[in-house]
C-alpha cells in the first residue's frame, strides 16, 4: 500500500506539471483568460487553467491506484461534474442558479451513488438524525464549503494553499486510523495541488479559476465527511470545522457583516479577510502568510484534540470563531506588523553591508552547497537495493523529455531539470528507505547526518548569501513549517518507512535545488547533466 500512495502522489504531481504549461499556452483559444478589473488584485490577464491540470491528476492518480469503491467513484462522478460547471463558469460566467445547479447534482451524486451523509452530531441525539435531516445537511454542507474555497481564491496561492494544509490533515488523521482508501484519495489531491502551486505563488503565472477551486471546495468537504463520519471511524464531527478551517468562518463572517449592515449576503464585496489585510496595508505575501499561519492552528487543533469528547471540541471551536467573527462586526482598523519597521530595516541594511565587505565568506553556503548536493546525488543512485521496473518506466519517460527537451525546445530545460532532479531524487530516497531495513543500512546514519548538514546550509543560504536575491513564497515558507513539524509527529510509518521522515528529508532537498538553480541560473546545462545522471542511474539499476 505504501507504494500505492506514493505512486499515486508522485503520478498526480507530475500530471499535473506536465499539463499546465501546454493547456497556458492553449489558454486564449480555449477563453479561459482571467482579466483584471472589479475585485481582482491582480494586475494583467492570467490563463484560468489550473484547476483543470489539478483534477486531471486527482482523478488519474485516484483511478490508477484506488480499489472499486462506491464513495471513490461518487466523489469523483461529483468532482467531474463541478470541473466541467467551474470551466463553463470561467469560459462564460455563469449566473448564481446556474453554479448551484452545477453544485446540487454533485452533491446529489455523492449523497446516491457514494451514500455519504452526516449520521450524528454533536449534543443532538441520533434519533433526530433520520434520512429527512441529515441528508439535506449533508448537501447543505457539501455547498457549502464548495463555495467557501471558491470565494477563498482572492489571492496567488491562498485557496491552493490553504487545500494544501486542510488536506495535509485529513491525510495524518486518516492515515492513523488506517484509512487507506480515504488516504489515497488524499495523497492524489495534494500531489496535484504541489503541481499547481509551483505555478500560483505569488506573483502567479496560472490560476485555478472556479473549476479548481470548486473542485477542492467539494473534494475537501467529501473527505472530511467521511473521515468525521461516527460510523466510519473515531473521530468527532466537530473534526470536520476545524479542517474546513478559515475558508467557512471567513465565508459567515462576510455574510453575517452584509446581514448586519441591511445588505444581501450573496452580492459579492471586498470584505474578505484577504481584502481586509491588504487594505490595512499588509503586502500580498504577508496576507497569505497570516491566514496560512491561522490555518494551520485550526488544523493543528484538528489534530490536538481528535480524542477529546464532542462538547470540549464545541467549546474551542466557539471561542475561536468568535474570535474570528468579531472582525467582520467590529473592524480593527490597523494590524501589527502591517509595515516593515525601522529596525527591520536597519537589520537588511547591515546585512546588504556585511555581504558587501566580505564578498568571499559570504558566498561561502553557497558553493559548500554546490559541492556537496550533487555529489550527494551522485552517489545516492547506488544507494537503494532494489528499483521496481515502473520506477524504471518513469525515470526512463523523464530522462528521453529531458534530453529532447534541452537539445530541442531550450526554452522548456529549467522546467525538465526540476523535474528529473524532484522526481529522480524521490525515487532514490523512497526505495532507499524502503530498502534499509533488509539491508541493515550502515549507511543511513551518515545520510541523516548529511541532510541535517545540507538543512543547515540551506538556512544560512538563504539567510547570509541569497537574502537580497531568494524572495521565499508563502509556498516556502509553508515547505519549511512542514519540515519542521513532520519529524516530530508520532505513529507517521507504513511499512518500516517513516514517511515524516522522509518527507522532511525531500523538502530539505528540494529547497536546495532552488537555491543552487536560483543561484547559479546559468549553469542550467550542468544540472542538466545532473538530473541525467540520476534518471539513467536509476533506469539501469531497475532494467540491468
Amino acid at each position: 500500500m505504501a507504494t500505492a500512495f506514493f505512486f499515486s502522489f508522485l503520478g498526480s504531481l507530475i500530471i499535473c506539471m506536465a499539463l499546465i504549461p501546454p493547456l497556458m499556452a492553449s489558454a486564449g483559444r480555449l477563453q479561459v483568460l482571467d482579466v483584471p478589473g472589479g475585485r481582482k488584485a491582480h494586475s494583467g490577464s492570467v490563463a484560468k487553467v489550473g484547476g483543470i491540470a489539478l483534477a486531471t491528476g486527482t482523478f488519474i492518480g485516484v483511478l490508477m491506484w484506488a480499489p472499486k469503491d462506491d464513495v471513490i467513484l461518487a466523489s469523483l462522478l461529483g468532482g467531474l461534474i463541478i470541473l466541467l460547471f467551474g470551466i463553463w463558469d470561467d469560459r462564460v460566467g455563469l449566473t448564481y442558479s446556474v453554479k448551484f445547479a452545477g453544485q446540487a447534482l454533485a452533491a446529489f451524486i455523492v449523497l446516491a451513488v457514494g451514500g455519504v451523509h452526516v449520521s450524528s452530531l454533536p449534543m443532538i441525539p441520533d434519533s433526530w438524525m433520520t434520512p429527512w435531516v441529515s441528508l439535506p445537511f449533508t448537501f447543505l454542507t457539501l455547498i457549502a464549503v464548495t463555495n467557501a474555497v471558491n470565494l477563498a481564491d482572492g489571492l496567488d496561492g491562498l485557496a491552493g494553499g490553504l487545500s494544501l494544509i486542510s488536506f495535509a490533515a485529513t491525510a495524518i488523521l486518516a492515515f492513523q486510523m488506517e484509512d487507506s482508501l480515504l488516504m489515497l484519495m488524499v495523497v492524489s489531491v495534494l500531489g496535484g495541488l504541489l503541481g499547481f502551486l509551483r505555478f500560483n505563488t505569488y506573483p502567479a503565472r496560472v490560476f485555478m479559476g472556479d473549476a479548481g477551486s470548486q473542485f477542492l471546495g467539494f473534494y475537501l468537504g467529501v473527505t472530511a465527511l467521511v473521515l468525521t463520519d461516527p460510523s466510519h471511524g473515531p473521530y468527532s464531527p466537530m473534526t470536520a470545522l476545524f479542517i474546513w478551517g478559515l475558508p467557512v468562518l471567513d465565508m459567515f463572517g462576510v455574510m453575517i457583516q452584509r446581514w448586519h449592515e441591511g445588505r444581501s449576503p450573496f452580492i459579492g464585496d471586498r470584505n474578505h479577510l484577504h481584502h481586509r489585510l491588504l487594505s490595512m496595508g499588509w503586502s500580498h505575501r504577508e496576507a497569505v502568510m497570516l491566514i496560512y499561519a491561522v490555518q494551520t492552528g485550526l488544523v493543528t487543533l484538528a489534530y490536538t484534540t481528535r480524542w477529546q469528547p464532542d462538547w470540549v471540541l464545541m467549546l474551542i471551536y466557539l471561542v475561536v470563531a468568535a474570535c474570528v467573527l468579531i472582525i467582520y462586526i467590529r473592524p480593527v482598523d490597523r494590524l501589527m506588523l502591517h509595515a516593515r519597521s525601522a529596525d527591520t530595516m536597519r537589520e537588511d541594511g547591515r546585512a546588504v553591508a556585511w555581504r558587501s565587505n566580505y564578498p568571499g565568506l559570504a558566498q561561502l553556503p553557497i558553493r559548500l552547497l554546490a559541492v556537496v548536493v550533487p555529489g550527494f546525488l551522485i552517489v545516492s543512485v547506488g544507494l537503494p537495493q532494489h528499483i521496481p521496473f515502473d520506477a524504471g518506466l518513469v525515470a526512463a519517460g523523464l530522462l528521453a523529455a529531458l534530453v529532447c527537451g534541452m537539445r530541442l525546445w531550450p526554452r522548456s530545460a529549467p522546467f525538465l531539470v526540476r523535474a528529473g532532479l524532484y522526481v529522480g531524487s524521490t525515487f532514490v530516497l523512497y526505495f532507499s528507505e524502503l530498502s534499509a531495513p533488509a539491508m541493515a543500512s550502515p549507511w543511513l546514519q551518515p545520510v541523516n547526518l548529511l541532510l541535517i548538514g545540507v538543512a543547515l546550509l540551506v538556512i544560512t543560504v538563504m539567510k547570509v548569501t541569497a537574502a537580497d536575491k531568494f524572495e521565499m513564497t508563502p509556498l516556502d515558507s509553508l515547505m519549511v513549517l512542514l519540515a519542521t513539524l513532520l519529524p516530530f509527529l508520532p505513529d507517521m510509518e507504513v511499512g518500516e518507512i517513516n514517511l515524516s521522515l522522509l518527507t522532511a528529508k525531500l523538502i530539505v532537498l528540494f529547497f536546495s535545488f532552488e537555491l543552487l538553480l536560483h543561484g547559479y541560473s546559468r549553469r542550467i546545462t550542468e544540472a542538466g547533466f545532473l538530473a541525467m545522471w540520476l534518471l539513467s542511474g536509476l533506469v539501469i539499476r531497475a532494467w540491468v
